[in-house]
């Protein structure tokens, strides 16, 4: 059985030339492609044949041809045709998210939003909170995690109001990022959020507000659908995971939830810069910041 999957997995890759794309990196990692050694870079192509070596404290995020992330963090030599035929056969969609990752991210794509948008950069709000338009605020999970930049430091206070503007809660935090949770019985009866943040020294300000809209049941049904058949190649809940189901919820408009997917990434794996990188992509192609 195992000389029949890896024949699969050998078939699966050398269609396609590759083997692992490089999506996140952080050390001084090498790869031996031929006779010599050389440093590894975000975005590139590992093949069958390949040999990597990982340094200490180090960290390499793969993604298999078929769409599988792994993560390596171990340091040490790897053979490339050993990582994959640990990842396994089966068919996956998970490649249409990975390589919508990589191409949201490509040099090309980064060049043609600088086309679209140009770089000016307007000045930053007093406090400018990362949520989408009002078009984009639908959200399939009941957690969410957002962040905030401002022009002076907190304490902030947090509160969320239904559509007449009634205070649901009330929530203060020295941090410029909160997680809210949906399934407390105060928003049990409310389609619709309204977000605001502003200064704890300034309570009588009038901050701008943000909307949040539950999924109408139909297309809750459809994203969970569409979850459930990638959900088990994600069961690690790896920072290359949350990485995957950001470019799921992105694909799918649902901004709000690759904002939290992007969060937890970043804090399973902070001291990789890679991860912040791709979500200030994010935010930038999606008008989310602007670009300074």
């Amino acid at each position: 059985m195992f000389v029949i999957g890896f024949s699969v997995i050998s078939s699966l890759v050398f269609g396609q030339d590759y083997a692992f794309k490089v999506l996140a990196n952080k050390g001084s990692n090498e790869v031996k492609s031929g006779d010599s050694w050389q440093p590894i870079k975000t975005g590139a192509s590992l093949k069958l044949g390949d040999e990597l070596k990982v340094s200490e404290n180090s960290y390499l995020g793969l993604v298999h041809v078929s769409g599988k992330p792994m993560e390596l963090k171990q340091a040490g030599p790897y053979k490339v045709s050993d990582l994959a035929a640990k990842i396994g056969g089966g068919a996956t969609v998970l490649n249409k998210y990975t390589d919508f990752i990589l191409s949201s991210n490509s040099a090309e794509s980064k060049k043609n939003r600088l086309s679209a948008t140009g770089a000016v950069h307007r000045g930053v709000e007093d406090i400018k909170v990362f949520l989408p338009d009002n078009q984009y605020s639908s959200i399939y999970n009941n957690n969410i995690i957002f962040s905030w930049e401002s022009k002076s430091s907190g304490p902030y206070v947090v509160t969320l109001k239904n559509m007449f503007e009634d205070e649901l809660m009330k929530v203060e935090t020295p941090e410029n990022n909160i997680e809210v949770s949906l399934t407390d019985p105060k928003f049990a009866s409310e389609s619709a959020i309204l977000i605001e943040v502003k200064y704890k020294a300034e309570p009588k300000s009038t901050p701008d507000q943000h909307l949040i809209k539950k999924l109408p049941p139909e297309e809750q049904k459809r994203i969970k659908n569409e979850l459930s058949g990638i959900e088990g190649d994600l069961k690690d809940q790896s920072a290359m995971d949350y990485l995957t189901l950001a470019g799921f919820y992105e694909k799918n408009n649902l901004l709000i939830d690759a904002i939290t997917a992007y969060q937890k990434a970043i804090k399973l794996a902070p001291d990789v810069s890679t991860f912040k990188e791709y979500y200030e992509e994010f935010l930038l192609r999606n008008k989310i910041k602007s670009a300074k």
